[in-house]
C-alpha cells in the first residue's frame, strides 16, 4: 500500500548520445580547471620564476629589501646566504630566499 512498484525503464538508444551527455557532465569541471590555471597557477609560476631570476642576479652592491622589511646593501653573496650591510660597519646574514625586492641604485641614500 505504501510501497510503489518499481518498473524497469527502456534501454537508452545506442549512438553518440552517451558521449555527448558525458562531455556535458564534465564540461563545467574542465572549464573550472582552465579558469583556475589561468587565474592562479600560471601567475604564481611566473612570480616564482622572476624571484629565482632575481636571486641568481644578486651581486655585491645591490640594494635589497628582506621579507622582514630590512633594507640594506649586499656585501657578500654565497649559494644560500647573503650578507647585507644595514648601517655603516653593521652587517647581517640572511638566507637568500628571504630577499623579496631589489631596489633601484641610490634608494637607501634618499631615505
Amino acid at each position: 500500500m505504501f510501497i510503489s512498484n518499481a518498473y524497469a525503464q527502456a534501454a537508452p538508444a545506442a549512438g553518440n548520445a552517451g558521449l555527448m551527455s558525458n562531455l556535458s557532465t564534465f564540461l563545467p569541471l574542465i572549464l573550472m580547471f582552465v579558469v583556475v590555471y589561468f587565474l592562479m597557477i600560471r601567475p604564481q609560476q611566473k612570480r616564482a620564476k622572476e624571484q629565482r631570476t632575481m636571486m641568481d642576479a644578486l651581486s655585491k652592491g645591490d640594494e635589497v629589501v628582506t621579507a622582514g622589511g630590512i633594507l640594506g646593501k649586499v656585501s657578500k653573496v654565497n649559494d644560500t646566504y647573503v650578507t647585507i650591510e644595514v648601517a655603516p660597519n653593521t652587517e647581517i646574514v640572511v638566507q637568500k630566499f628571504s630577499i623579496t625586492t631589489m631596489l633601484p641604485k641610490g634608494t637607501l641614500k634618499s631615505l
